[in-house]
């Protein structure tokens, strides 16, 4: 059994190369700030690619009746393309991409953390500390 194909693992390694590609994006669209006529791109969020995923989607598990069933959190806000544009078309918003950009940095290193834990495990179930 090979700990690296296990899905809390792959789930992982799935978002860290999901938080790369958005990295990619974001950089773009920081880019092209000056660009005339330049619209901000985003890729959509990583949840509705997990439930699409099929094998990798994982779902919260009940184990007692009075735990909380899972819900979208009422929090969450609809991250919608800009509307504002400066007069020669470009729609960037340096304070907008520079929070994504944040989000990202530390949603990669929650991953990270996650992903080395989850490891870690591993390793002290076969007894060894490195």
């Amino acid at each position: 059994m090979d700990p690296s194909q296990r899905a809390p693992v792959a789930l992982a390694e799935r978002r860290l190369a999901w938080l790369d590609a958005r990295q990619r994006v974001l950089s773009q669209n920081i880019a092209h700030a000056d660009t005339p006529g330049y619209r901000p791109r985003d890729l959509p969020d990583f949840a509705s690619l997990v439930q699409r995923g099929g094998a990798l989607s994982v779902g919260l598990a009940r184990t007692d009746p009075h735990h909380l069933a899972a819900s979208r959190d009422p929090r969450a806000r609809v991250d919608r393309m800009a509307v504002d544009t400066t007069p020669n078309g470009n729609a960037v918003s340096l304070d907008r991409e520079a929070m994504k950009v944040a989000d990202t940095d530390s949603a990669h290193a929650l991953t990270i953390g996650l992903h080395r834990r989850w490891l870690g495990l591993f390793r002290t179930a076969l007894g060894r500390t490195q």
